[in-house]
């Protein structure tokens, strides 16, 4: 097994890895990284893919996944993935947004509406063009995966209002657009890698975070933070993305059929996140934790200047008039 420091380091010097997981024209063996434990929904979406690589290709090609953050976080992976070390990563649009404008406009607060107002512009030509775009810098967009309404909970009080963030320091992802939005709204946002957000709230370094109800259940964030506040401030998708130098070394068949079955796994996943939100929400609720409703007029009342900023790209106001006229 390939340590996360060998990895790292590895990555660090921009020397290739000669190893067992490196993919080949004639065959081998991918790596698939994931922050999420073995079980979320992004993760099954990836073994069920390298599975049915693996009929397809009578065992020529093949998927190791290694979930629960073992080669890294969100940022290191990405990296990774772009030198070739490892082959495929599953990140957040947030973890995205600073080097790929054009994910910008599926994490902008209140844009997206609902998962059905998601799915619609992801399965259409904006989706399309948003995989297309990791392209430049080193990666192949494969597929996008839901990851739910984003919600404030944090440790100290109902957050019904934006007022009622002020003061509290919540946990945003490494985006300008999550770290203006939750400013906005109230809060003073932390940015600190997903990895350190449970002992930080533990240990009261950050009042709260913001993410689904699968990522609050399974990270155990439950058991420090009890107040949920349904804001649903952000929609913003999963993307798996494969490195460019990986899908180079893979035939032209090769490659349309890793597309074909990534496309395939969309629906895989959708399934196990349905299933997952709920069970994770039930899980929540019975440990105690406090659901609030809020009032989403305010909050996005004070995102609109935020999402206005964006605008200035004219790539992003494109599709975010196009996204808008979906609703």
């Amino acid at each position: 097994m390939i340590s996360r420091r060998t990895l790292l380091a590895t990555a660090g010097l921009a020397l290739p890895l000669v190893s067992a997981c490196q993919p080949h024209s004639a065959g081998g063996v991918l790596t698939a990284c994931d922050v999420h434990r073995d079980g979320y929904p992004t993760v099954t979406a990836v073994k069920w893919l390298g599975e049915a690589l693996s009929k397809e290709t009578g065992g020529r090609l093949s998927i190791r996944s290694y979930p629960s953050g073992q080669l890294g976080g969100e940022d290191d992976t990405i990296s990774l993935a772009q030198s070739g070390v490892i082959d495929i990563c599953r990140a957040n649009a947030a973890a995205l947004n600073n080097a790929f404008p054009l994910t910008q406009v599926v994490s902008m607060p209140f844009v997206i509406q609902n998962d059905d107002h998601l799915h619609r512009v992801l399965d259409g030509p904006i989706g399309q063009e948003i995989l297309d775009g990791f392209a430049a810098r080193g990666l192949i967009g494969l597929a996008s995966y839901d990851a739910g309404g984003r919600c404030f909970y944090n440790t100290q009080r109902p957050i019904e209002t934006p007022k009622d963030l002020h003061g509290l320091k919540i946990r945003v992802p490494q985006s300008d657009v999550f770290i203006d939005a939750v400013g906005a709204m109230g809060a003073n946002p932390t940015p600190l890698g997903f990895s350190a957000v449970y002992s930080s709230l533990q240990s009261r370094l950050i009042d709260g975070a913001e993410n689904n109800w699968p990522t609050f259940e399974t990270a155990r964030h439950l058991e420090v933070a009890h107040y949920w506040s349904q804001t649903q401030h952000s929609y913003s998708p999963e993307f798996l993305m494969m490195s460019a130098k990986s899908f180079g070394q893979l035939s032209q068949k090769d490659q349309e059929l890793v597309r074909e079955l990534a496309k395939a796994s969309v629906p895989i996943m959708r399934e196990a996140w349905v299933k997952t939100e709920s069970e994770s929400r039930t899980k929540a609720l019975a440990a105690g934790t406090k659901v609030v409703e809020v009032n989403k007029a305010a909050f996005k009342a004070v995102c609109d200047p935020v999402n206005a900023k964006r605008l200035n790209n004219p790539d992003v106001a494109r599709l975010y008039a196009v996204i808008k006229a979906m609703v």
